[in-house]
């Protein structure tokens, strides 16, 4: 159990600076060029877990894994992740991280229509709760200082783009494996994005100076290559479910780091939608983790 609290905690911290380093990181470099080397670093740091992973679980590939990652890696990378990364540039870290965070919910709504998962009334009023989140952080009547309809639209289309991509990615799961399947996903979508950069003549390593190698290893090693790790290693060690609570602590935690950091403000209606976006989240998955968590305390006893 301890193990398993180590692996969350470790994951919801790094997982929760990811906005506020992703901003500064964009004062210096443009969104694709970011995007492509976090991704391509933090694919390429999993990719050894990845081996063990497989060897382990004597996984072997065919060509339609191959293309069915790449299908994955594109949806998450080209697509998700570079307006992720436009929609943290155009508004405040804890909107984009808050809002973001609401991707499991968007991730229940397309499992009803592409894998068929049951949607019931307790998903429904969960997904009737986090929209009223969102509507509370961007505060539409009076939208605060740093945020944009621009930055706005960006990470809720990220949000549900990455929703389609978990979706997808839980059809394949199960045979090739979650690190296996996130390394080689992450790398193939990076390698579009590198022709896509490419094509669009955007830097790739160019402007990048010295002071910008440890935010960028930060990044790439520590948020997108430990926090996933440390996610996967929860999951694990006891199950996705308990895994999950790693996205009840970051809707608390993002905007702690986006104040101390960045010296974002929060009012009344921002804590109201991050109140609401966890109570979505809890009434999403919140009574099935406390029933594993309670299974895992009394294994410990045993």
């Amino acid at each position: 159990m301890k193990k398993v609290i180590f692996y969350i905690l470790g994951s919801a911290f790094f997982f929760s600076t990811m906005e506020v380093t992703l901003k500064i990181a964009a004062a210096d470099m443009d969104a694709l060029q970011l995007t492509f080397i976090r991704f391509m670093a933090g694919g390429l740091f999993l990719l050894p877990f990845a081996l063990r992973e497989m060897k382990k679980n004597k996984v072997s590939l065919n060509v339609k894994d191959y293309l069915y990652m790449f299908m994955l890696g594109i949806i998450c990378i080209p697509v998700s992740m570079v307006f992720f990364q436009l929609g943290v540039m155009y508004s405040n870290a804890s909107t984009a991280a808050v809002i973001f965070c609401v991707n499991p919910i968007f991730t229940m709504l397309f499992a009803h229509f592409i894998i068929a998962e049951h949607m019931n009334k307790k998903k429904g009023a969960a997904l009737i709760i986090a929209a009223l989140g969102i509507i509370f952080m961007i505060e539409p009547w009076d939208m605060p200082e740093g945020n944009s309809v621009k930055g706005i639209v960006y990470i809720i289309f990220a949000a549900l783009t990455f929703g389609i991509y978990s979706v997808l990615g839980k059809k394949s799961i199960a045979k090739i494996g979650s690190i296996t399947q996130t390394a080689i996903s992450f790398i193939m979508g990076s390698g579009v994005l590198l022709a896509v950069n490419i094509f669009f003549d955007a830097p790739i390593f160019y402007g990048i100076g010295r002071s910008d190698m440890l935010i960028i290893l930060y990044i790439s090693v520590g948020v997108t290559g430990l926090g996933y790790l440390f996610y996967f290693m929860a999951i694990h060690k006891s199950d996705a479910a308990t895994g999950s609570i790693v996205f009840f602590i970051k809707p608390a935690l993002a905007p702690v780091f986006a104040v101390i950091i960045m010296g974002e403000h929060l009012g009344i209606a921002e804590i109201t939608g991050i109140v609401l976006i966890l109570v979505a989240s809890f009434i999403n998955l919140g009574a099935k983790v406390l029933e594993n968590l309670k299974q895992e305390v009394k294994n410990d006893k045993a």
